[in-house]
């Protein structure tokens, strides 16, 4: 802490205990509400430890609110899935097919891009691959808004073990044109070859719901089984984690109702010996901690400490020196003060 501040700290307090009515003071109105709801008080009038030892002086700080807990290993590692068929990911970057966007496309390119599909088509037939992908490529250049254009090329990556080209195509074609049930197909069979099951079974069932197709259909019926056990494997952790988060919000819905019912709670103890010759025979405490307001407005004895000047002297010239408390046995406003406390909050220890 700064040594300054600390320094200044202290000369606050001496004047204080100089001069106490400087807590009246207006301004120092804050200082006041912090004190009666924060500051522990203790006056220890012998030997012995303060009965508040016994727990915390504090109210302590609700907890931080838990995130939810990941997905153990154990849940993760329960879903057995097949991936027979499955390979590694193609990685190689779209082609460059330039500004084909905004292209304006003749009868004269439609029939130009239907003769390279006618070729593609054949060179496919004869397993000429990078042949048909080239022709198919060029005939997509002519016309790149024919969605049955990006449809057949994605069906030569396929072959070619392209994946993930594929599914760039068929996005493509699908953005062309929705209905296009060879897309779907052949995207349904890409996302396969990944490994990508519930993609595979959704796009499968478009296909064949717009145009029903037995390749497609069969592809379907082996790759459904497979969705369906990540789809209740995902409901089964999704149950647990809702069952774990609504454990948590109980804990700290319970743990913030005990912190709010302990800052109700004053914590209060007083008891006094009895005096033989001016000597303390006895012990007198006021311990209080995290008073609420509400809880204040209700014990207005507690105001008169710090309302009432001579009374605030007494007890700060009292916590001084504990045999000063001779000099108020005649002062019927301090012991009065005094046997009120007691008969509020005596009573076990809190």
């Amino acid at each position: 802490m700064d040594p300054k501040k600390v320094s200044e700290l202290k000369a606050f307090v001496q004047l204080c205990t100089d001069n106490p009515a400087v807590l009246h003071l207006p301004e120092m109105g804050f200082f006041r509400t912090w004190s009666l709801h924060k500051l522990v008080c203790v006056f220890h009038f012998a030997q012995g430890s303060c009965p508040c030892d016994a727990g915390p002086r504090f109210t302590a700080a609700p907890p931080p609110k838990a995130e939810p807990a990941p997905p153990s290993e154990s849940e993760e590692s329960d879903l057995e899935i097949d991936m027979e068929g499955v390979i590694e990911p193609d990685t190689e970057a779209a082609q460059e097919m330039g500004d084909y966007e905004n292209l304006e496309v003749t009868e004269e390119m439609i029939d130009q891009a239907n003769e390279k599909k006618g070729e593609a088509i054949g060179a496919l037939g004869d397993g000429e691959l990078q042949k048909a992908l080239d022709l198919f490529t060029d005939a997509i250049k002519l016309n790149p808004k024919s969605a049955i254009l990006y449809a057949k090329r994605a069906s030569v990556y396929i072959k070619m073990q392209k994946p993930n080209a594929a599914i760039r195509d068929c996005d493509r074609a699908i953005d062309i044109n929705p209905d296009s049930a060879q897309s779907y197909k052949w995207r349904g069979k890409a996302h396969r070859l990944l490994g990508h099951w519930e993609e595979a079974a959704k796009d499968l069932a478009m296909a064949c719901k717009l145009d029903y197709d037995e390749d497609a259909s069969a592809m379907l019926k082996e790759v459904q089984p497979r969705a369906n056990k990540i789809i209740e494997h995902r409901r089964k952790y999704e149950r647990k984690r809702e069952e774990r988060e609504l454990k948590e919000r109980k804990e700290r819905v319970k743990k913030a109702r005990e912190e709010h019912e302990r800052a109700q709670r004053v914590r209060a103890y007083v008891t006094y010996g009895h005096f033989n010759d001016n000597v303390t025979t006895g012990t007198f405490w006021v311990f209080v901690y995290s008073i609420p307001h509400q809880t204040l407005n209700e014990m207005p004895i507690f105001f008169v400490c710090f309302q009432d000047p001579e009374v605030m002297a007494a007890f700060q010239d009292v916590a001084q020196n504990p045999a000063n408390i001779s000099k108020y046995q005649s002062n019927p406003k301090i012991m009065a003060l005094i046997n009120k406390l007691s008969s509020k909050f005596s009573g076990p220890q809190p």
